[in-house]
Formats: structure tokens, C-alpha cells, sequence
């Protein structure tokens, strides 16, 4: 009887392969970080040059990285998104307050304290709304608020047994209504942050504490 032939061992992974898409992955984060800083200090219309110099690169290497400008846009729109504004606000909307005023009132202050604390940021997440076939930061986080928004006004009113078909709309409402008077508000400054907070917050707590059923 013949003997068995042992297969050859499997060739072992090619260990360069992934440490080189960790190094481009890593490498790629470091230049949207610098590209954030770039928008930081140049604002909205930075220019290629402006991230190099944030990044001590030459242009050549941040087309390696990536394709183009909008590429770049792309990336910083998500970073500012990701880390900056969602996690921002929807922390806001996880933690309990004491009633529904002040529940809105914390939401609404951490997106004015926002374009107070990063207005070149905000200014460019603005600049870049609704490009045509691009990433659109403004109207993405809008949804993402609203979407949370809405699930706990649903949760509400179901708990209460009554219909919850409305309980999208109002959000989407309040969050249309913050976003777009404080747009206005980051241009005109007619009253301050603080005013702007409580003027808001008293806007959209007199419709939602008529509508809402009391907390169980």
C-alpha cells in the first residue's frame, strides 16, 4: 500500500498585503485630519495646497491618496459628521433630563454651542449642501436627528395608546426649524447664543408639550 502523499502546507497569508491597506487606511486618516485643520484655518474654499501645508506633504501626495478635490471633500464632510456633530447631538438625545423642555432645550444648545465652537466647519459642512451626486452632510445629519427624534416621539405617544403616524412629521419639523433659524442666526447674530437657545426651545417645546402626552 502505498503511502499517502501529505498535501503542502497552505501558503501562510501574505502579511505585506494587509499592512499596507493598514498603512494607506492610517495614512489617508492622518490627511483628512489635516484637512480638517486646513478648513479650520482657510475656511470653506480651502484649497489642495492648504491641506499639504496642514499635512507637511507636497500636493503629489495627497493624490495618491485620493482622486480628486470632491474625494477629499467627501471625506472631510463624513469625519466632521462622525465625529464631531452626530455624536454631539444624539449623546444630547440619549440622556435623560428632567422634562421635555429641557430635554429639547440640551439638544438645541449643543447644535448652536456647535457652529459657536467650529464655524469654519460649519460653515463648510453649509458651503457643501446638496452637490450634485455628492455627500451632503446637511441634509444626512437633518435625517439622522429627525429619525431619532421621531422614534422617541412615536415611543411616547404609543405608550400613552395614542396614534403615532404624526410623530415623524413633528420631528422632522423641530429639527427643519433649529437647523434653518440657526442658519440664519450664524449670519445675522441679532441676539446671542443663549437667547437663541431659549427662543427656539420655546418655539418648539410650546408645540410639542401641547401634542405630546404627558411621561409615563
Amino acid at each position: 500500500m502505498q503511502p499517502l502523499v501529505e498535501a503542502p502546507p497552505a501558503a501562510a497569508p501574505d502579511g505585506r498585503r494587509s499592512r499596507w491597506a493598514e498603512h494607506r487606511r492610517a495614512r489617508r486618516e492622518d490627511l483628512v485630519t489635516a484637512a480638517v485643520e486646513a478648513v479650520r484655518v482657510a475656511g470653506p474654499d480651502f484649497a489642495v495646497d492648504d491641506v499639504a501645508r496642514s499635512a507637511g506633504v507636497s500636493k503629489t501626495v495627497i493624490y495618491r491618496y485620493f482622486a480628486d478635490k470632491d474625494e477629499l471633500v467627501d471625506a472631510v464632510l463624513g469625519r466632521i459628521s462622525d465625529v464631531i456633530l452626530l455624536p454631539r447631538l444624539m449623546g444630547e438625545l440619549a440622556v435623560e433630563r428632567a422634562d421635555d423642555k429641557a430635554a429639547l432645550r440640551s439638544v438645541i444648545a449643543a447644535f448652536v454651542s456647535l457652529i459657536e465652537d467650529e464655524p469654519a466647519l460649519y460653515r463648510f459642512a453649509y458651503a457643501h449642501a446638496g452637490r450634485s451626486g455628492r455627500a451632503d452632510l446637511v441634509a444626512a445629519t437633518e435625517r439622522e436627528i429627525a429619525q431619532a427624534l421621531g422614534a422617541m416621539l412615536a415611543e411616547r405617544l404609543a405608550a400613552a395608546g395614542r396614534p403615532n403616524t404624526a410623530a415623524m412629521t413633528w420631528a422632522y419639523g423641530v429639527v427643519g426649524m433649529v437647523q434653518l433659524a440657526a442658519h440664519w442666526w450664524s449670519a445675522e447674530r441679532t441676539v446671542t447664543a443663549a437667547e437663541l437657545v431659549d427662543q427656539l426651545t420655546d418655539l418648539a417645546h410650546g408645540g410639542l408639550g401641547l401634542l405630546l402626552p404627558p411621561p409615563g
